[in-house]
């Protein structure tokens, strides 16, 4: 593993695949334009442009490179997994009713709900456009499956999320639906493109997976415990927007009757008063609900280092694992 710790990993990643993320940045810029509809360049950019780390396009560029492919077209695959995710972000925030996106006033806010869905359909539209290019059937089946799959797992979330019935196993559909998939399918296809063996492929598949759910576990978790200048949310979002995570799913399994209540009447009922975000963390701190939380987050971290074992030594593979372990270390 890299020695150097003067640089976060993706940053160190972003430095070895520079090159290749002008060029999605290039490609971006270009396909996010309209002639007819300026609204749509105006807020793509206000998104795009906002300082995200760019990790699933470069989650593409790295599996392409790790399994030696030599092509353009790995350039189309990110720009076309960033697009899926900008789409679904600008959706999430209409869905949410969020006020703050990476630190900015979200879309929605400055603009309207309208141009955010609309702009995000045209994202999507843009993302199937951008994936038939490079001519690949198992490449457009697996980029149009992810996306099927998070719409799917953002609809269970609207179901589940206020319903105290729900168990970790769900949620974990749940986040293999809205995060997970993505990152599956952006490790996935770098190794397709490359014509890659099916057990790497596999293993590519696996580590984006483990690391989505790795990644999910953690910002639920930062929503509780974070600070609102270093990830962009503001403390408490998901109480007040009645999401079940997994700190309240465990606290919920383990509450006596009068904290069964509580949940019952701030999550599934909706009544909340000014003093339940502290109540409700002062539960999951009764419980140890997020130390169990953080457990989880760190053996799927271990989970997507282990599942690397079948790729061939690189340094792009080290910085792979080092993202890994950094995803877990925002908790620290």
């Amino acid at each position: 593993m890299s020695t150097d710790t003067s640089q976060k990993p993706h940053e160190r990643l972003a430095i070895a695949l520079a090159e290749d993320m002008a060029a999605v940045s290039a490609l971006i810029r270009e396909r996010m334009a309209s002639e007819h509809a300026p609204r749509i360049p105006e807020v793509t950019a206000h998104l795009v442009e906002a300082g995200g780390k760019r990790l699933r396009p470069m989650l593409t560029l790295a599996a392409a490179r790790l399994c030696g492919y030599t092509g353009p077209y790995h350039i189309h695959l990110a720009a076309t997994v960033e697009f899926i995710h900008t789409a679904t972000l600008l959706h999430d925030d209409v869905v949410d009713e969020s006020r703050q996106r990476r630190g900015r006033p979200t879309a929605n806010l400055l603009w309207d709900n309208q141009s955010s869905v609309l702009v995000g359909d045209y994202l999507f539209a843009r993302s199937f456009q951008l994936m038939t290019e490079p001519g690949s059937m198992p490449v457009m089946r697996i980029l149009s499956n992810a996306a099927a799959t998070i719409a799917e797992g953002e609809v269970l979330q609207l179901t589940a999320a206020q319903n105290l019935a729900t168990t970790e196993a769900i949620y974990l559909q749940v986040v293999r639906g809205k995060t997970a998939a993505l990152f599956s399918a952006a490790t996935e296809v770098g190794g397709v493109i490359a014509n890659a063996p099916e057990d790497q492929v596999r293993a590519l598949f696996n580590y984006g997976d483990a690391l989505g759910i790795a990644f999910q576990i953690v910002d639920d978790l930062l929503d509780y415990q974070g600070e609102a200048t270093t990830t962009g949310k503001n403390i408490g979002d998901d109480f007040r927007e009645r999401k079940l995570t997994l700190p309240v799913i465990k606290a919920v399994a383990l509450a006596d009757d009068a904290e069964h209540a509580f949940w019952t009447r701030t999550i599934a009922k909706g009544k909340q008063e000014e003093a339940d975000l502290e109540q409700a963390l002062a539960l999951l701190h009764k419980h140890g609900t997020l130390k169990a939380t953080e457990i989880d987050a760190l053996e799927w971290a271990e989970k997507a280092k282990a599942a690397l074992a079948p790729l061939p030594a690189h340094e792009i593979k080290d910085m792979l694992i080092d993202i890994a372990d950094y995803v877990v270390s925002r908790l620290s």
